[in-house]
């Protein structure tokens, strides 16, 4: 399977995304968006990964790319092409299916509780604990699409992730990350670590190797859930 996966600033990549990738003999390819503008055409991929970065959705002005990859996000989303958003990847394809994202009442950065919405029933959701923690780096929210269903929140942030159909997957938290990952971030994000109710440094959060773990293996059932469609 083709997977083209689009970054948006050097130090945030796959995390423990490129090893299941690449150990189940699917093809890797990325557009790195930090250092060209040219985007994949709907027939290069069937798998479609956004990732994350500190800039918002309303930033076209200073990322002129922001606009062309919304609308790439909507087509392969509608064609039904396996799509997969992680924090400003979900934002993206929120607002790539005409949902609203806004500022959150919180900045949420740290190791915090997600809760499964009982009314939904999806593929992800079996594979959905009822509770359990998850790595949080955001400042801004989105609303559901209306085509998509609510898969999880937080005390913080009560959108954190929706599905369309089996094959659109977005999440506001970070599953992929493992603690170097972490560290990467919070070197280059430094100025979001302020105080908040929802904000910890990362002396407590990259100690929490256990979390990583399991957040790992997480992302990995998800994965499968998608690669299945």
């Amino acid at each position: 399977m083709r997977v083209h996966w689009l970054q948006h600033v050097p130090f945030e990549g796959l995390g423990c995304m490129a090893e299941w990738f690449l150990s189940r003999d699917h093809e890797l390819a990325c557009t790195r968006l930090f250092e060209e503008s040219s985007l994949p055409s709907l027939e290069d991929f069937d798998w479609l990964v956004v990732m994350g970065g500190p800039m918002g959705v309303e930033d076209s002005s200073k990322f002129p790319w922001l606009i062309p990859e919304m609308n790439l996000i909507r087509s392969a989303i509608i064609n039904d092409k396996r799509v997969f958003g992680v924090c400003l990847g979900a934002q993206l394809m929120a607002a790539a299916m005409d949902a609203k994202v806004s500022r959150n009442p919180h900045k949420e950065i740290g190791w915090f509780p997600v809760n499964k919405e009982k009314d939904e029933h999806t593929a992800f959701t079996e594979e959905i604990p009822k509770t359990f923690d998850a790595f949080h780096w955001h400042g801004d929210t989105f609303e559901i699409p209306e085509e998509a269903e609510h898969l999880v929140s937080s005390a913080a942030t009560s959108n954190q992730g929706f599905c369309i159909g089996g094959s659109a997957l977005a999440l506001q938290f970070h599953l992929e990350l493992r603690a170097g990952d972490a560290n990467r971030i919070a070197e280059a994000c430094h100025d979001d670590l302020t105080l908040g109710k929802y904000v910890q440094q990362p002396e407590e959060f990259t100690m929490k190797k256990d979390l990583f773990e399991d957040a790992n293996k997480l992302m990995g059932r998800l994965l499968q859930t998608l690669e299945k469609v």
